[in-house]
């Protein structure tokens, strides 16, 4: 999207960038400048997830400095190491400690880089436990998991202690997806949704119901097309927007309505802000 187009399209739509990560050290020299950028593309409100628990000080602040963001607190797949005996604990503190804490996560399970399930599963479920304690949703990163994830998260529903929450940057299957929302979860698109092979992502792009697809970045990491292979930032979900708008047929004012109004239900987000 061009600068000028970008400027245009803000003054029409707010959007929430409902997954990211700006605590790292790439964004340490222009993080004022990559602000302006979102405010002008009309992000109103971003979601920072967290992958460990030494990132909450540093997320609590940038909260503290914008605003607008909101975040998580939660232990990432690939981050098992960092799960100590008192983890558990020092989550339940922080996420009671402050109401700008909306979610749990980013946990999950990935067997794409680790095959480690057994030490996945017994990070995850302490942490789906809280959610559900502490009547927060998860945000839910799934990577080749979706066959244990959903088989996690069935038996939890049969007993009811599965919590409600997103699968965030969908890369799954229209048949995973069928899965997931079957359980109350929310579909989140990232920048995947603008590769041109990515033709699952597609699928899934148009056939979500209106009621349970979210946008997203995940900055730094999976800039959407034509950025890809640079640095994301959450002024580009409007690029995530605008292809899912391209694949449902619809306006990028209704796609930036709806998603907006999603994450703002399953965040509890300020209202005024979408």
């Amino acid at each position: 999207m061009a600068a000028s187009s970008a400027s245009e399209a803000a003054m029409a739509i707010s959007l929430v960038d409902s997954h990211c990560h700006i605590v790292f050290r790439n964004f340490d020299d222009d993080l004022e400048d990559v602000a302006q950028r979102w405010r002008d593309a009309g992000v109103k409100s971003l979601v920072h997830a967290c992958v460990e628990p030494s990132e909450i000080p540093a997320i609590r602040a940038l909260a503290d400095r914008f605003p607008e963001m909101r975040y998580s607190v939660g232990v990432h797949p690939l981050d098992t190491q960092h799960w100590q005996a008192d983890t558990q604990q020092v989550l339940r503190d922080a996420a009671k400690a402050d109401s700008r804490v909306v979610a749990i996560g980013e946990l999950g399970l990935d067997l794409f880089r680790d095959k480690n399930l057994d030490e996945q599963l017994a990070v995850l479920d302490p942490q789906l436990d809280l959610a559900v304690e502490l009547d927060l949703p998860v945000i839910i990163h799934c990577r080749d998991a979706a066959e244990p994830m959903l088989v996690e998260l069935r038996r939890r529903a049969e007993v009811g202690t599965c919590p409600r929450g997103v699968m965030h940057c969908w890369g799954g299957t229209p048949e995973e997806m069928a899965g997931f929302l079957e359980l109350g979860f929310f579909i989140s698109f990232s920048g995947v949704v603008t590769f041109p092979k990515s033709d699952a992502t597609h699928a899934c792009a148009r056939q979500v119901p209106a009621d349970r697809y979210l946008v997203e970045t995940d900055c730094p990491f999976l800039a959407p097309v034509p950025r890809r292979g640079k640095r994301n930032e959450p002024a580009y979900v409007a690029a995530v927007a605008e292809k899912v708008a391209e694949l449902r047929g619809e306006s990028l004012e209704m796609v930036a309505h709806t998603s907006s109004a999603n994450a703002t239900a399953l965040f509890g987000l300020p209202v005024h802000n979408v």
